[in-house]
């Protein structure tokens, strides 16, 4: 494999006025050559896309001369005369017959390369000798969407430190689950950077491998599987719907308002970028609630239990808190939570558990005002364990504590702060754990919620 970038190109009439030796002499075994159209269909329709988007796009190359097979990543840079191509991980290896993506002829996951965007939007993921498999689905959705981060031994994530640094970082594992068991990756990648030194993503390494829900061994399988579309959904026909439908143009809709917002392809008036940040907020908005629904058809089908796993609350306390600190101190909101050695074993699903804390410790967030404190606390009381949100924020009255938890009740917001159904969903995760979750409060004095588990003798 070469490091080196092979550069060329091409005009406004997607014709290829230059190029480096290698991408020069697939255009002329093609049966063209300089100053004629990009004879290579995958290329000029990638070009073709965007010239029309007017964005940078990357994507996995694929294609074959008259001896050998040509796998490499191409990014292409659009401009006012035409766009440049930048082609890297340039590999040639044997002659061979593509072959279908199916589970009984997978290629091997481990090496495979993976680029993302600025805001870890998946770009490309690409194996070491087969051709690239990126499900159309996952188009401009980012890693938080298509899997669950997992922190490293200190509680941290090495891909969203990397992000704030802009460096390199190594040992990010990810994982979801599938229809046909649990995906597993570790991720290890180094920052990319444009002509003119802007940030625009990471790209790097990829080890995967899928856990089979039924032996707890792994094998290898194709990221086509249908297992990925349901993700994160039990049901996949409903997930492979709700995906197509809507979690895939509205994803396309916030990543070209967001590129409008950022002004990245050049000034424009301050208020059409003031519309687009707005147009990629109301974009997020709708993804969230895409996602509570997805939640919804999940808890409501019958027989859904949640596993009993061994937790520990303080110790999921401060991993919400270190997704959604950022946020908090954009507000300038200091969060006091449990301290290191403040544990309290409980039971419940690790998962479910941190989506009900993030669910309690966002809306704390949202609704407190700036320059106020939050804390978490555990306790224990008998046989119950339990871990508490307390906020300084307006209140909740006595009447709208006995519907808060109800389905798509807002308290009566007209903002875009939420669904409804976060809270709704929070206390159905938590009896589906023999546990609950309950609130405390009054007009002026902030709320408290405390989400209460079966406690585990440490």
């Amino acid at each position: 494999m070469s490091e080196r970038v092979i550069r060329g190109r091409i005009d406004r009439a997607g014709a290829l006025v230059s190029a480096d030796a290698p991408l020069l002499r697939l255009q002329q075994r093609a049966g063209a050559g300089i100053g004629k159209p990009l004879a290579l269909p995958h290329l000029a329709r990638l070009v073709a896309l965007a010239q029309r988007l007017q964005r940078d796009l990357s994507r996995p190359l694929y294609a074959a001369d008259d001896h050998s097979d040509i796998h490499a990543l191409v990014r292409v840079l659009p401009d006012g005369d035409g766009a440049s191509l930048e082609i890297s991980d340039w590999r040639a290896g044997a002659m061979t017959m593509p072959q279908a993506a199916t589970a009984d002829a997978a290629p091997p996951l481990r090496g495979w390369t993976w680029e993302c965007d600025q805001q870890l939007r998946m770009i490309a993921l690409q194996g070491a000798a087969n051709a690239p498999l990126v499900p159309a689905e996952w188009e401009g959705r980012s890693l938080s969407e298509l899997f669950e981060l997992q922190p490293d031994e200190q509680g941290r994530f090495p891909v969203l430190r990397a992000l704030a640094s802009q460096s390199r970082f190594e040992g990010q594992r990810v994982r979801a689950d599938g229809s046909t068991g649990r995906v597993a990756m570790t991720l290890a990648a180094a920052p990319i950077f444009d002509a003119t030194g802007r940030f625009t993503g990471f790209r790097g390494e990829a080890d995967v491998e899928q856990e089979t829900a039924a032996s707890g061994g792994s094998v290898t399988a194709t990221l086509a599987d249908p297992a990925f579309g349901s993700l994160p959904l039990s049901d996949p026909q409903f997930g492979r719907r709700i995906d197509g439908a809507l979690r895939g143009p509205l994803s396309r809709i916030i990543a070209t308002a967001e590129t409008i917002h950022g002004q990245f392809d050049g000034p424009i008036r301050a208020d059409y970028a003031r519309y687009a940040g707005d147009i990629a907020h109301a974009g997020r908005h709708l993804l969230g609630l895409v996602d509570d629904l997805a939640d919804l058809q999940n808890i409501e089908r019958p027989g859904f239990k949640a596993a009993a796993d061994e937790i520990d609350l303080g110790d999921l306390a401060r991993r919400a808190v270190g997704l959604l600190g950022m946020k908090a101190e954009e507000k300038r909101i200091r969060i006091d939570a449990p301290k290191i050695d403040d544990k309290m074993p409980a039971t419940g699903e690790f998962r479910r558990v941190l989506q009900v804390l993030l669910n309690l410790l966002g809306n704390a967030i949202r609704y407190s005002p700036e320059n106020s404190q939050i804390w978490i606390r555990v306790d224990r009381e008998g046989d119950r364990a339990m871990v508490t949100v307390a906020d300084q924020g307006q209140g909740i009255s006595g009447e709208q504590q006995a519907v808060v938890f109800e389905k798509f009740e807002r308290l009566g917001r007209t903002d875009s702060g939420g669904s409804g159904l976060g809270l709704y969903i929070a206390r159905r995760l938590a009896r589906a754990m023999d546990g609950d979750l309950t609130v405390e409060s009054a007009p002026g004095q902030g709320a408290r919620f405390t989400l209460s588990l079966p406690a585990r003798d440490s």
